[in-house]
Order: C-alpha cells, then sequence, then structure tokens
C-alpha cells in the first residue's frame, strides 16, 4: 500500500494549489513574469539564451539545462514553437520528463513488520519535522508507528519528536540525552516487534555530509537494524533542505554512498525562488523523490507529483490567477 492510496483528490488540489503560490512568489528565478518576458516575440536562439539563464539561474543544474533546451532547440528548429505559450508548454513538458521516473510514492510492504524507515540528513533539514508529518498522515491511514529518538545529542530534538508523538497517537522509544544512538534504534525495533506495530520512524542526528565519524556513527545504526532484520532499513529517506540549492546535491551524493538512500524528500520549498533544485537532483541522482514540504503546517507535506511540480514551477502568477 503506498502512502497515496488514501489521499482524496480535495487534499491533494489543496497542497498543489499552495505549491504553485508558494513557488511563483514574485522573486522566482524561473516562473516570474516568463510569459510577458517571451511574448510577441520570435521563439528563436536568442529566446532559448534567455531561457538558459532563468534555468541556470533558477538551480535547475547544467546537466537539466542542456537537456532541456536540447529538447525545445529541436522543436524550434522543426517550427513546432511558434508562441510564448507553445514555449511554456514545452518547457513543462520537458521538466516533467526529467521529473517523472523520480516520481515513486513509498510504498509500505505490509509484508515488511515493521517497516523499518531510517531517516537522515543535515542539520536544520527538517528531518524531525518531517517525521512527524509522515507519521501523522500515516496514523490517518490507520497504521501504527513507533517513533524512535536516535537524535540523542539535542534535548529538544527528542522533546519534539515527543509532542509528535502525543499528537499523531504514536508510541516513542527515547533514551536520555548522550545516549548512544544505536543502542535507542535497537531498543524500538525491538519494541515495535514485540507490539505488532506496522511502522518503525528512526530519527538520526543532523550531520555536515563531510563529518566522517558521524557518518560511521550513521552505519553503526544501519548495522544494528540489520542483526535485529537483515532486510532492514526498508527505507533510508534523506531530508534536504531546497534552500541548499547546489549544495544539497553533494548532501545526496554524500550520504546515498555512505548508506544507500533509497527516496529523499524536499523540504522548505515555500523558503527558496530557486525551486529548480528539485529538477537538477532529479537529472542528476536519479533518487525516487518520495515526498515535498511547502511550509510548516500538517497539511504543507505532501507526496511528489511531477506534473503538478513541472507546472507549478513553470507557470507564472499571471496564468494561474
Amino acid at each position: 500500500m503506498t502512502t497515496t492510496d488514501t489521499e482524496d483528490g480535495g487534499t491533494r488540489e489543496g497542497f498543489f494549489k499552495r505549491l504553485r503560490a508558494r513557488l511563483n512568489k514574485p522573486d522566482s528565478w524561473l516562473s516570474y513574469d516568463l510569459g510577458k518576458l517571451f511574448r510577441g516575440r520570435a521563439i528563436d536562439g536568442a529566446v532559448l539564451e534567455e531561457l538558459e539563464t532563468r534555468l541556470l539561474t533558477a538551480d535547475v543544474g547544467v546537466e537539466a539545462t542542456n537537456e532541456i533546451l536540447e529538447a525545445l532547440a529541436q522543436r524550434v528548429h522543426r517550427k513546432e514553437l511558434d508562441d510564448v505559450d507553445a514555449l511554456v508548454d514545452a518547457l513543462k513538458n520537458a521538466i516533467f520528463e526529467i521529473l517523472d521516473p523520480c516520481a515513486k510514492p513509498l510504498d509500505i510492504s505490509a509484508s515488511r513488520k515493521p517497516f523499518v524507515l531510517l531517516v537522515v540528513g543535515v542539520n536544520g533539514s527538517g528531518k524531525t519535522t518531517t517525521i512527524g508529518k509522515l507519521a501523522q498522515r500515516l496514523h490517518d491511514e490507520g497504521k501504527s508507528v513507533v517513533l524512535a529518538a536516535g537524535d540523542t545529542f539535542r534535548a529538544a530534538a527528542i522533546e519534539q519528536l515527543g509532542i509528535w508523538a502525543d499528537r499523531t497517537g504514536a508510541a516513542m522509544v527515547a533514551q536520555q540525552a548522550g545516549a548512544d544512538p544505536a543502542a535507542v534504534v535497537f531498543d524500538a525495533l525491538q519494541s515495535a516487534r514485540s507490539r505488532g506495530t506496522q511502522v518503525l520512524i528512526a530519527d538520526t542526528a543532523g550531520r555536515l555530509q563531510n563529518q566522517s565519524h558521524l557518518m560511521d556513527e550513521l552505519k553503526k545504526v544501519k548495522r544494528v537494524i540489520q542483526r535485529v532484520d537483515p532486510s532492514a532499513p526498508h527505507e533510508v529517506l534523506l531530508v534536504l533542505d531546497a534552500n541548499q540549492g547546489q549544495n544539497a546535491l553533494a548532501q545526496a551524493r554524500e550520504f546515498n554512498e555512505a548508506v544507500g538512500v533509497t527516496g529523499l524528500a524536499l523540504t522548505k520549498l515555500d523558503g527558496t525562488a530557486k525551486g529548480g533544485i528539485v529538477v537538477a537532483i532529479a537529472r542528476q541522482l536519479r533518487l525516487p523523490i518520495r515526498f515535498i514540504g511547502i511550509g510548516e503546517g500538517s497539511g504543507d507535506f505532501g507526496v511528489f507529483d511531477a506534473r503538478a511540480f513541472a507546472e507549478a514551477l513553470v507557470e507564472g502568477a499571471e496564468r494561474t490567477a
């Protein structure tokens, strides 16, 4: 069962309406005034050069920008793009084609009990909040959840996770600040198994991808999990802050090399004018994008939809009024 099975159309429509509004702020490097900029002009090489600048400045990245422009240039050569509306539609489709292979919802298999989800990321990426929102989604789907407070470096992280546990009805396993994170996660997994819990979500301390001793600790957590269940963790979810831009790519590469990332959650898209980083990540890493976050509210967290995201990224406010 995927996390989209119980998501009703109204909720999704509201989420993507907010996504569109928050990506299309006045300082959006890609979409702002895009239609007005090119309206009335012949779609030619000069227009494509200006569009290239927009894409690169929006953090779409060199590889994805080249792929998009190559596709558009071929259509311009065939005289298929004769006005700005056709160009914008072609741009949306080109971005969608890059994103679509990565739009893979998290599939929580009922055969894995508990389904173990290890959440990793750098400091300040929004890991604990993402865990809380995910726990809320799972609770709403009728799934039982145990939260493991594996971020033992910060007492505040344990407290924050406890608040989410109370709010979502999840059980929580925690020890005092400074405890061995691997021991906390081990205890939580044993507890989840004895309870017959469906999902275990393990928090971990935020760490920079170049802190080798902390990355080694993360590997230890994974090894300890596998002593209890060799097939686990069933998902290693990397939480990335979209405001980090190209640095998010470096983070993803390092975490993937260290612990084998199987899915991404991109947060804080409401705080960036460069939403194109999602395209760059999809093009270069080709990792599944599970969720995106566009704010602090529980409703500001949703399953990634490639078509809706491409439309939100490209369509300026004047086209969505």
